[in-house]
C-alpha cells in the first residue's frame, strides 16, 4: 500500500490485515520501488495523487523493471476524471478503486487481483517444470539413442568384424532399454522413483567404470581413444542410483569423444575428502578455455563454439544438479601438460 498520508495507510492495513493478508506500507514513491524491487509484493495499491513523485511516474519506474513486469497494481485515487482514469489503464494499472472507498468493495478487488495473480504465478511454474522435464528427458534420451545409432550403421555398413557383431547387437539392445528406463522415471514412475530415491540408494564405482568402458569402447576407438581404466577396490559404493550415476558419467565421457578426439581418456575411480570417493574423466584434449570456465555448468552454455546441433549445452547442468541432489560435486579441473578433468565426488554408501 503506498500513499502519502498515514492515517489512509493505517486504515487500509488494518482492514486488509484482518482478512489474513500480509500489508508492507509505503509513504512515498521511491520507499515503495525500493520495496518492489528487493522483495516484490503480490499486488500494489498505488495512491495516484502523491508530493514529489505521483503514482504515475512510480509506475513509469515500475514497467522500466524496479518491479516484476507481471506485479498487478490497482491505482487508489479521489480523482473521478474520466481521461485521468484512462491514463491510469494506459500506465499498466488493471484496476482502480476511488476515495472514499467502501471496505466490502476494496476487499472484493484485492481479491480478485490477488487470486488472478497467484493462479497466473502457479501456472507459470507448471509451465517452467514441464519445459524442464522435457528438457531432462531429451538430453537424457540423446546418449542412449546415439550408441543405438552407431552401432546399427556399423552393422548396416557391413565394415564390422563377425565376432563383434553380437556386442553391436547388444548394445542396441541395452541402450533401447536405457531410453526405455529414463521415460518410464520421468514420465510414467514418478510416485515410485521418488519411493526408491528415499531408500537409500548406491551404486558400485567399479562396476560403473567397467559399464563405461564397455559401453562405449567401439565408439571412442573410432574417434581414434585410447582408454585407461583404473579401478578402485570392487566393494566401494557411492550413495548415488546407479542409473543416474551411468547418466551423469556417461555425458563426461561424450563430451570427451566430441571434444578430445584422438587424445588419451582415463577413466578413474579414486578417495576423495573422508567418507568420499570420485569417479574421475581425464583427457589430453584442448581444455576449456579460461574464459568459458565460469559458465561451464550454466545451462544451454556449450563447451566450445561451433558444436554440432545435437549439442543443447544442458548436460554439464543437468549433471552437476543431479550430483548435488545425492549430496556431492561435480567440478572441473585443468590438467598439468594440457587436457580436461572432470571430478564427481561422492559420499560413500
Amino acid at each position: 500500500m503506498v500513499d502519502d498520508q498515514p492515517a489512509n495507510l493505517r486504515v487500509v492495513g488494518m482492514l486488509l490485515s484482518r482478512q489474513g493478508y500480509q500489508v508492507v506500507t509505503a509513504e512515498n514513491g521511491p520507499k515503495a520501488l525500493e520495496i518492489c524491487e528487493s522483495d516484490p509484493p503480490d499486488l500494489v495499491l498505488l495512491d495516484m495523487m502523491m508530493p514529489g513523485m505521483d503514482g504515475f511516474q512510480v509506475m513509469e519506474e515500475m514497467r522500466a523493471g524496479a518491479a516484476p513486469p507481471s506485479l498487478p497494481v490497482v491505482f487508489v485515487t479521489a480523482a473521478q476524471d474520466r481521461d485521468l482514469l484512462l491514463r491510469a489503464f494506459d500506465a499498466g494499472a488493471v484496476d482502480y478503486v476511488t476515495k472514499p472507498f467502501l471496505p466490502e468493495e476494496l476487499l472484493a478487488r484485492v481479491s480478485a487481483h490477488v487470486g488472478l495473480k497467484l493462479t497466473r504465478d502457479r501456472l507459470e511454474r507448471v509451465a517452467r517444470e514441464r519445459e524442464e522435464l522435457v528438457n531432462l528427458v531429451a538430453h537424457d534420451l540423446k546418449n542412449p539413442l546415439s550408441s543405438v545409432l552407431f552401432a546399427s550403421e556399423m552393422l548396416i555398413s557391413g565394415a564390422c568384424k563377425p565376432e563383434r557383431v553380437p556386442r553391436y547387437m547388444s548394445m542396441i539392445h541395452e541402450s533401447a532399454t536405457d531410453a526405455l528406463g529414463y521415460i518410464r522415471q520421468y514420465l510414467e514412475n514418478s510416485g515410485r522413483r521418488q519411493e526408491a530415491d528415499s531408500a537409500s540408494p548406491r551404486a558400485g564405482l567399479a562396476a560403473t567404470l567397467r559399464w563405461l568402458a564397455q559401453r562405449y569402447e567401439f565408439q571412442l576407438e573410432a574417434h581414434g581413444i585410447q582408454v585407461d581404466v583404473q579401478l578402485p577396490p570392487d566393494d566401494i559404493q557411492v550413495a548415488i542410483d546407479e542409473r543416474v550415476l551411468r547418466q551423469v558419467s556417461e555425458n563426461l565421457v561424450t563430451n570427451a569423444m566430441k571434444y578430445a578426439p584422438n587424445a588419451p581418456l582415463t577413466l578413474a575411480g579414486v578417495p576423495g575428502a573422508p567418507g568420499y570417493w570420485r569417479l574421475v574423466v581425464s583427457d589430453r584434449g584442448p581444455g576449456i578455455p579460461p574464459a568459458r570456465q565460469r559458465e561451464l555448468f550454466k545451462p544451454f552454455v556449450r563447451l566450445h563454439d561451433g558444436d554440432d546441433g545435437l549439442s543443447s549445452g544442458l548436460g554439464l547442468s543437468l549433471a552437476k544438479q543431479l550430483v548435488q541432489n545425492a549430496g556431492g560435486q561435480l567440478w572441473y579441473e585443468d590438467r598439468k601438460s594440457g587436457g580436461a578433468r572432470f571430478v564427481i565426488e561422492l559420499p560413500q554408501a
